[in-house]
């Protein structure tokens, strides 16, 4: 066997381990309490546009540090084509800004967040497997992700980048596998499979007021401005239109749209309203998504994040209503 096909096996072997590696905490990620960012597992237009080495490095980097893998994609996809540009500095030396390596890290900035990624006692700025979790590292020093905005803003000084950037991530998250999130399991079928599915992809995400559109996350308003993420009814119409069914906007207007199910009748996928903070019996201020017996998925609060949580003791509980498809 020539020294070229024995190169080749060893490449290959390694690519495989990563991406193992890689899937496997993503399946532990976002379990229990919710704590940890739910990764959802890389889907056909991430794979057909990332080398395979790449993408396994963003997903790994992505679960260590609590970063969406595909925002990590997304700079690298715009600093170096994943390691394939033409452009100086992406393999040696440095461009003419003086940024190195496939994510273009400054001198300075890389000796503060360098990681040694591949454990192999050397910090190297072309190395794949120590830039890419400095990247992360870098935009979790910065906010995200409950401030993404201003993380890839500290990344590169430009709205246009924050743009680009935040743009190619929806591209490559757009067919990712939302099963991924199956450490918690769904007790459905159907349509409410899909939603409750779609919900729990987003598990460890940030509240924010007035955040979440039908396509995911969405920067906020009044007190969620700033931050990227989900507040209640934000989460429960993401969840439902990805099951094919388009809900009202707030938890009151939801209330109401909805046909209402008796208490002790509710369903994986209904949801479930309360009274919550200024709502009232008849116009709900709070609104989450049953899961199984006494637990739903919810974007909480301002400083919580999105989680699976118990709801049958709460005092404020209105009721359940289930959506449907006209």
């Amino acid at each position: 066997m020539t020294h070229a096909v024995i190169a080749l096996a060893a490449l290959v072997l390694m690519v495989l381990v990563l991406l193992v590696g890689a899937l496997g905490a993503v399946l532990g990620a976002g379990g229990g309490g919710g704590d940890g960012l739910c990764q959802a597992t890389p889907g056909r237009t991430a794979k057909i546009d990332i080398p395979p080495a790449y993408l396994a490095l963003y997903v790994k980097a992505g679960t260590e540090y609590g970063i969406p893998w595909t925002v990590l994609a997304a700079i690298g996809d715009a600093e170096s084509d994943h390691g394939r540009g033409p452009g100086s500095g992406i393999r040696s030396g440095t461009n003419h800004m003086g940024a190195a390596g496939p994510m273009q890290f400054m001198p300075g900035t890389w000796r503060a967040y360098r990681v040694d990624g591949n454990g192999d006692g050397r910090y190297d700025v072309y190395d794949p497997a120590d830039a890419i979790p400095a990247a992360a590292r870098y935009l979790k020093a910065n906010g995200a992700p409950a401030h993404m905005k201003r993380a890839i803003f500290a990344y590169n000084h430009a709205d246009w980048y924050v743009r680009k950037v935040l743009r190619r991530a929806a591209e490559y998250g757009r067919d990712a596998d939302a099963s991924a999130c199956a450490a918690v399991p769904v007790p459905a079928s159907g349509r409410a499979a899909v939603a409750l599915r779609a919900a729990l992809r987003w598990l460890g995400t940030p509240y924010s007021w007035g955040g979440g559109g039908l396509s995911g996350p969405s920067e906020g308003f009044g007190r969620g401005a700033g931050i990227v993420g989900f507040d209640c009814s934000g989460l429960t119409r993401y969840a439902w239109h990805q099951a094919g069914v388009t809900l009202p906007r707030t938890s009151q207007e939801q209330w109401r749209a909805l046909p209402h199910v008796p208490a002790g009748q509710e369903r994986p996928g209904d949801l479930v309203f309360f009274k919550g903070s200024g709502g009232t019996q008849h116009a709900p201020g709070h609104v989450g998504l049953v899961l199984d017996n006494g637990r739903m998925i919810e974007a909480p609060r301002t400083g919580l994040k999105v989680r699976v949580h118990p709801f049958r003791n709460r005092p404020d509980l209105v009721g359940y209503a289930r959506p449907t498809a006209r």
